[in-house]
């Protein structure tokens, strides 16, 4: 365990914020501590690690006592940390230059000093490869910069003349800013020459316009702040033109010493989907457009063979190793890859589908779409009837939702086929797995069950049938609601499907995802009321930076999972338009 954990230790997962450019992601804890950040992307080593008891760590925070609170600038993934000291406001302004750089990371940072002098203690330590590189060759030149190496990466450190290494290597000062002033403080980390030093003042310019101008204004949503903010981090999330990472972290754990914890820096097939359509009910084009073209590449380039997830470059994902850090609390192992890619999931290619359906009803699909969508076709024709891994990733069955995300990717996306003959095979097909499916999976009670041989409700059956796999008002659609409605919903919170002989919450934590699908379907069924509900519930499922984890600890009203979970956020986003649509 590093020293770092001793002067930072972690927190609760609500207290963190997140930085992100789209091509890396920072978390800031509530004492100014970035205790997690990979570089130069989101899938390479980590350069601050103290989140996971690893080394390496950046800090600013007041010298007085204090108590924290912050917020993020509106449609901006821009941060204030705000302190207020037994004698005065301190707060520090956070920000990754947006957009990001592939192969240089500028992280910036403004003490601001309100009615009196702030004195702030600063201190870094860059420490790559997870920790195991410390600071070497630090110099410093005239202007008070300093300059050196950690691992392959080269660092320069701007704004902070006053600095010292101690006996460690660990850069460190006390600053004081004068009453009304600010101190710019600058950070930047490259495997080549950093080239020039930026300009504080012009990068923090660049950076508000640029999320501005990125971020819709959400007016006709339903909790417009949060449906906004949400929107924010799927673009934070999200390479320019390429894919974007299920979630900024790896191992952070579902479940106190349960070993369940998997590393999510990578580009999910289905996650980038459900972006894309959420942002598409949102009017949003970029997260749209960037999940089209990247899932459009992917789909050429793979065919039948598409993964479950890629990095945000389109290359293949590691597989799982461990790594050597003590890991976050109750998270046990702490591991760098995932074992998933190697699964096919037959629901990729239904929800692929529904995302270039989409594409094409806002008139944003090229002629390189519309190849996809007959390859994605081909493949599910080829491939419907064998068992595979599924949504959840489990083993390999007959998975009800995989059929069903399928029958409405084909339903939706017929009108983007290549020809009308494609279009008159697309729905051939998709009559043919419904009927098929139905025969196999359709419990004697008239809800869907979650395979051909498990008969318990899932909750991400839901999600084809809010997509177009049956109308509204299917019987099976409204039986299948109800089905998840009793047995999975507790508090308005809901679970993915039975832990029998458990009791719900006792295996895992609700899924955010799942109750904000339930908040969609009962809006199709027509129950507004309990749509609201449902959504204002999950929606306060968060700490004060508003973000998202994968699962939500009922009783202990914690976020447990990798932080934020980009998935949740759009199913938010998508649930708060389309809650109140009539």
């Amino acid at each position: 365990m590093s020293a770092d954990w001793h002067r930072f230790p972690p927190h609760v997962l609500r207290e963190y914020s997140v930085l992100a450019d789209g091509y890396r992601g920072a978390l800031c804890g509530p004492r100014g501590d970035i205790a997690w950040m990979c570089a130069p992307k989101w899938h390479d080593s980590a350069v601050f690690s103290a989140l996971l008891g690893g080394a390496g760590v950046y800090a600013i925070n007041p010298v007085e006592p204090c108590v924290w609170g912050g917020s993020y600038e509106p449609r901006t993934l821009i941060w204030r940390n705000r302190w207020i000291t037994t004698s005065t406001v301190v707060e520090c302004r956070e920000a990754l230059t947006y957009p990001g750089n592939p192969d240089r990371v500028v992280l910036l940072r403004r003490i601001e000093a309100a009615a009196r002098t702030a004195r702030v203690r600063v201190e870094l330590d860059v420490r790559a490869g997870f920790g195991e590189h410390a600071m070497r060759e630090l110099s410093q030149d005239d202007s008070g910069r300093w300059s050196g190496r950690s691992g392959d990466l080269a660092l320069r450190w701007s704004g902070a003349a006053e600095a010292v290494p101690d006996r460690y290597g660990v850069l460190r000062c006390e600053l004081e800013v004068p009453a009304g002033e600010h101190r710019d403080i600058v950070l930047e980390l490259c495997r080549g020459s950093p080239g020039s030093p930026p300009d504080p003042v012009a990068a923090w310019r660049t950076t508000e316009t640029a999320w501005r101008d990125s971020v819709p204004d959400l007016a006709e949503a339903a909790g417009v702040p949060d449906a906004t903010h949400a929107y924010a981090v799927l673009r934070g999330l999200t390479a320019p033109g390429g894919g974007m990472v299920a979630a900024a972290t790896t191992s952070l754990p579902e479940r106190a010493e349960e070993g369940r914890n998997y590393d999510y820096r990578f580009s999910w097939v289905r996650d980038q989907c459900y972006a894309g359509i959420a942002a598409a009910a949102a009017g949003g084009a970029p997260v749209l457009d960037d999940a089209t073209a990247f899932l459009t590449a992917r789909v050429l380039e793979d065919a039948d063979a598409l993964r479950p997830a890629y990095t945000i470059d389109g290359g293949p994902v590691p597989d799982e190793r461990r790594l050597d850090l003590p890991g976050y609390p109750g998270g046990q192992t702490v591991v760098s890859g995932n074992r998933a890619t190697r699964q096919f999931q037959l629901d990729s290619y239904g929800e692929v589908l529904q995302l270039l359906a989409a594409a094409e009803q806002h008139e944003r699909l090229d002629a390189d779409g519309r190849r996809a969508v007959r390859v994605a076709t081909d493949a599910i024709g080829k491939h419907w009837r064998e068992p595979e891994a599924g949504v959840w990733e489990l083993d390999e069955r007959w998975w009800t939702h995989s059929r069903l995300a399928c029958v409405a990717g084909l339903r939706g996306a017929c009108r983007a086929a290549p020809s009308a003959r494609d279009s008159r095979d697309m729905l051939e097909l998709a009559d043919a797995i419904m009927a098929e499916t139905a025969r196999r999976c359709l419990h004697r009670r008239g809800h869907w069950q979650r395979s051909a041989d498990l008969s318990e409700p899932d909750a991400a059956l839901l999600l084809p049938l809010i997509r177009g796999a049956l109308p509204a008002d299917d019987p099976r659609t409204g039986d299948t609601v109800d089905a998840v409605r009793a047995t999975l919903a507790r508090d308005d919170y809901v679970y993915r499907f039975p832990q029998a002989p458990d009791p719900l919450g006792t295996d895992e934590g609700a899924f955010l995802m799942c109750g904000f699908v339930l908040a969609l379907a009962e809006r199709r069924q027509g129950h507004r009321a309990w749509a609201l509900r449902r959504f204002e519930r999950n929606r306060a499922a968060c700490g004060p930076p508003g973000l998202f984890s994968e699962e939500y600890d009922v009783r202990q009203r914690q976020l447990r999972g990798n932080l934020p979970q980009a998935f949740v956020h759009a199913l938010m986003l998508e649930c708060a338009v389309g809650v109140l649509q009539e």
